[in-house]
């Protein structure tokens, strides 16, 4: 199977503008944001989609949301920031590698969409 467009971000084979990462997870400013601060975080283990994780992911996906916080402080969103997780092409998942948007920096409606 051949990589995903964020594995490669992940193993440094496209450049991406990265803001974090660790052992776990990788995050890059996206190239078509849709708001001022528009981060894709994701997990270097390639999950397709959310409803493909399993209970071995557990500690990943905590993981992910206990550091998508520590992004939007760091780009100066502490106080609000939106997370999207889209599962699949009905509702825009475009890539398909689990990622979390961490939006910031203009107001959002409820609900989105």
């Amino acid at each position: 199977m051949s990589k995903t467009l964020f594995e490669k971000i992940c193993d440094r084979e496209i450049p991406a503008e990265i803001v974090y990462e660790d052992e776990l997870c990788v995050a890059f400013k996206d190239i078509n944001p849709q708001a001022p601060f528009h981060v894709q975080l994701v997990p270097r283990k390639p999950i397709t989609m959310l409803m493909n994780a399993d209970a071995g992911d557990q500690a990943l996906l905590g993981h992910l949301l206990l550091t998508a916080p520590r992004i939007a402080a760091a780009g100066g969103y502490a106080d609000a920031f939106r997370l999207a997780v889209n599962n699949g092409a009905a509702v825009g998942q475009s890539v398909f590698h689990l990622h979390i948007h961490i939006l910031a920096g203009r107001p959002f409606k409820w609900p989105p969409g």
